[in-house]
């Protein structure tokens, strides 16, 4: 395990205490019941944001803490836990890494300040079709002017139907699979031309589905060679998931190892059953490993590493797979009860599901980590 600051593990125990009293898994269920259009409670984004939370990777002097991508990936970890649905990811993080890689002074100065207060909601829109594939932006963007309009289509967008701001990932020049060509814009969420379509995900979060009609875009970092900014973007969004993820799997987890204690079958407690001991250790082992890729692919973003994307992939891989196994196992080993949307097995499986196929799953993530390191 990472060695943590006081600070870090003081904010850790902040977030740990806070989301099992203002937002455990009850607190989830009651949004997803209530039909909230944002996919998200307004109101508890507020108070994170009063925490210091939306500005854990904003420097100081533009309204953050300026604390780094481990600590917010602590923080996640934690609202992963208890399936906390918040613009942390989109916003904190994936949205405030593209104005921190590629903003300029004035673009940095406009948005930062509002994301860190939890004033601005903003996302990345960058896939096209039903798989990750980055490279293959084919959205167009045309010279217009002293700018450019946009035209296309972006789908599954992380809390898109509510965003203030889009970062939207166009072709500028080249075609669909080219690496070169891609520009990154601003966008206004209230921007002309802008039809948004808020999706129902399985797994009750925010998504959305986003149609652009010659939309007037301001250029982020500098035109036809946004690629690498995307690339960069999309690793610290990877890592960051993979924490989430990681929250959720270790809750999983726990919660299935308390049943294995208390359930008793044929007068015996079903976790003295060696096969589901065995089941249980895999599990154990598979969390541990993944911490480890976890706070690697973390602490090495904060060094600025010459193997963050490798590590990326890595902690996005083994994440995924992790979570896929463990919420399996927990339907599985609470019987009946897990099959019910009573119990909370059903809740942590959507979400591993959702959470898997964003930012690309491990499939994905397996090949690019074999290609990265030469394979």
């Amino acid at each position: 395990m990472a060695v943590l600051s006081e600070e870090q593990s003081m904010l850790r125990d902040a977030a740990k205490s806070w989301v099992s009293e203002k937002s455990p898994v009850t607190a989830f269920r009651k949004l997803r019941d209530s039909g909230n259009a944002d996919g998200f409670d307004r109101a508890a984004w507020k108070e994170m944001a009063e925490m210091g939370w939306a500005g854990i990777i904003i420097p100081e002097e533009l309204g953050g803490s300026g604390m780094g991508y481990l600590t917010l990936g602590l923080v996640l970890e934690e609202t992963g836990r208890t399936l906390t649905a918040s613009p942390l990811l989109s916003t904190a993080l994936t949205a405030t890494t593209a104005l921190l890689l590629a903003g300029n002074d004035a673009q940095k100065k406009e948005w930062l300040p509002k994301i860190a207060e939890g004033k601005a909601v903003a996302t990345l829109a960058v896939d096209e079709g039903a798989h990750h594939a980055p490279e293959k932006i084919a959205l167009a963007a045309k010279k217009s002017g002293s700018g450019y309009t946009l035209s296309g289509k972006k789908s599954f967008v992380l809390d898109g139907g509510v965003a203030d701001l889009l970062i939207v990932a166009a072709r500028t020049s080249g075609k669909a699979g080219d690496k070169s060509g891609v520009t990154l814009f601003l966008v206004a969420g209230n921007a002309k031309g802008l039809t948004r379509e808020k999706l129902k995900s399985v797994d009750s979060r925010g998504v959305a589905n986003l149609t652009f009609d010659n939309v007037e875009g301001t250029v982020l970092g500098s035109v036809d060679n946004g690629f690498d900014v995307l690339d960069a973007t999309l690793d610290r969004a990877r890592a960051g998931l993979a924490a989430e993820i990681l929250g959720a799997a270790a809750q999983s987890f726990e919660t299935t190892l308390d049943y294995l204690k208390t359930r008793v079958q044929f007068g015996q407690v079903i976790g003295t059953f060696q096969a589901l001991q065995h089941r249980a250790a895999k599990m154990f082992t598979d969390l541990e490993l993944t911490r480890s890729c976890v706070e690697a692919a973390l602490s090495a973003i904060d060094k600025n590493a010459n193997d963050v994307p490798a590590l990326c992939s890595l902690a996005k891989a083994k994440a995924s797979e992790l979570d896929h196994l463990v919420s399996n196992e927990m339907v599985q080993m609470h019987g009946g009860i897990g099959m019910t949307d009573v119990h909370d097995a059903g809740l942590y499986l959507k979400r591993a599901r959702a959470a898997e196929a964003s930012f690309g799953g491990a499939s994905y993530h397996r090949d690019r980590y074999a290609r990265l390191m030469g394979y």
